[in-house]
């Protein structure tokens, strides 16, 4: 079972939605979005340099572009690896689940 720390879930969650759109400026954008999170872009190539390292995610360059001074973007997709690690983390979190129904109702039900 791989275990993810709930950055790297993010991180790849955020991979997965972008497809092959994901590259830094897409990637920060969807984490602010969806997760209410925000990151320095210093801290968001960190976090997906070591996801890079532990083989989760693959990187490419694209073209250079003038928009962006000639410098090409690096694009990032899910490996083997990282497709398994959100698995085993959607699993996890079923399995924390199984069984809660509503924690308000259960919460007021001990005051």
């Amino acid at each position: 079972m791989i275990e993810l720390t709930r950055l790297e879930e993010i991180l790849l969650m955020a991979i997965f939605r972008l497809k092959e759109n994901a590259y830094g400026v897409t990637i920060k954008k969807e984490i602010e979005e969806r997760a209410g999170k925000k990151l320095t872009i210093g801290a968001l190539y960190f976090a997906l340099d070591q996801l890079f390292k532990k083989g989760y995610v693959a990187k490419s360059t694209g073209d250079p572009t003038p928009e962006r001074g000639g410098r090409s973007k690096t694009y990032y997709n899910l490996t083997p690896n990282g497709i398994k690690g959100l698995e085993c983390a959607r699993e996890l979190h079923a399995n924390l689940w199984d069984g809660v129904s509503n924690i308000a109702i259960e919460k007021q039900d001990r005051e």
